[in-house]
């Protein structure tokens, strides 16, 4: 008769589990285990997502205008339009992966509304974001909150990893990424000529920033309609808190988990094994409204499949992921508990070794104000 494992047993088996073992199984089992009609993909319903946080933006702003004079009115405001500038944004993203429809044109023209709306240069946020997904989990080539080595690390200054690793200036990095990437990365998302970016891909980085300044216009001739101070409530702030929603999720969808995940390079790495070190996240009362980007790991690995298929394709996928993948902390209505996440990985998250082929993060226990023995 088969004795089935304990609760006991099995947490046993999760402590001792080590994450930068091989795994046993291949992206074409995981994909074999995901129902067929999760890949696809239905435009209308996608515009439908587009439809509904449009007019919650919309209204949110006339509301806002209607009880300008509500002192309390703004902080409520300024929270939830963040917020939905957020959600536009990974609506926004959905289309750079073409999970949004199966018609290029129609992913590039809502693309593009959606993230000028928002200040994000399309074409050059979808490029490096490809770059991310391509290499995630390299240390050198991966795009995105990528680990510092040690030898880059011990070349900042003090400015850069003042913003780098003290609470809360991480959280408004991503404007600064845009134009200079990461340390020890070059380039800029605006420039079509950035190493990041191919010869063939420069007119696309052309179009995307000329809608980008075209929004700034935009921005320039509405203050001089409504005045400076209106525009920066009903814009500036909601802006600040997105990019701080947006800092908030990616860096936590790669760090901050209990236990310390491996980075690779060489011969160690694989799109399999990098892919296992994203980290699912249950954001509460957000994950509708952000459209599930918390179902990360299976994004990350098919990030060709809607948003609105990532729950049911991750629970598909569980039996074959097994103890690779991680079951996220269950949430209450607010993700507070994401916050001791955060702040503990970046106090603790510094830079990974220059050498070996699977590392981890290390502490500058300067940068904290300890002692070495």
């Amino acid at each position: 008769m088969a004795v089935s494992s304990s609760p006991s047993s099995k947490k046993q088996e999760t402590i001792h589990f080590d994450p930068s073992a091989p795994p046993p199984f291949k992206v074409a089992d995981i994909r074999a285990a995901i129902p067929a009609h999760c890949w696809v993909k239905n435009p209308w319903r996608s515009l439908g997502y587009v439809l509904r946080d449009i007019l919650v933006i919309s209204s949110l702003v006339a509301i806002a205008v209607l009880f300008k004079n509500c002192s309390w009115v703004w902080p409520v405001y300024w929270v939830a339009q963040g917020t939905m500038f957020w959600a536009i944004f990974v609506l926004g993203h959905d289309c750079g992966h073409g999970s949004f429809s199966d018609i290029p044109n129609l992913n590039s023209i809502v693309g593009h509304i959606l993230h000028s709306a928002i200040l994000v240069p399309y074409h050059g946020w979808r490029i490096s974001h490809r770059t991310h997904h391509q290499n995630h989990g390299h240390v050198e080539n991966d795009e995105s909150w990528v680990p510092l080595t040690e030898k880059t690390y011990t070349k900042l200054d003090a400015p850069t990893k003042l913003l780098r690793f003290k609470v809360p200036l991480p959280l408004f990095a991503y404007p600064l990424y845009l134009w200079k990437r990461s340390p020890g990365k070059s380039g800029s998302h605006f420039n079509p000529y950035s190493d990041m970016f191919a010869p063939n891909e420069r007119g696309y980085i052309v179009t995307s920033t000329l809608c980008w300044t075209l929004m700034v216009a935009n921005l320039v001739y509405l203050s001089s309609v409504i005045g400076p101070t209106l525009l920066f409530k009903l814009y500036i702030v909601p802006y600040l808190i997105f990019v701080m929603w947006l800092d908030f999720v990616t860096y936590l969808h790669h760090h901050g988990h209990e236990q310390k995940l491996p980075w690779y390079r060489g011969k160690e790495w694989s799109y399999l094994r990098g892919g296992l070190t994203t980290v699912d996240r249950d954001y509460g009362i957000f994950n509708n409204i952000h459209h599930d980007i918390g179902t990360h790991v299976v994004h990350h690995l098919f990030p060709q499949i809607p948003h609105y298929h990532l729950i049911e394709a991750t629970n598909a996928a569980k039996p074959v992921l097994g103890n690779y993948y991680r079951e996220p902390k269950k949430s209450g209505p607010i993700p507070i508990h994401l916050i001791d996440n955060l702040v503990r990985s970046i106090k603790q998250d510094h830079y990974v070794s220059d050498s070996g082929d699977i590392v981890y993060y290390q502490t500058d226990y300067r940068m904290i104000g300890k002692k070495i023995e």
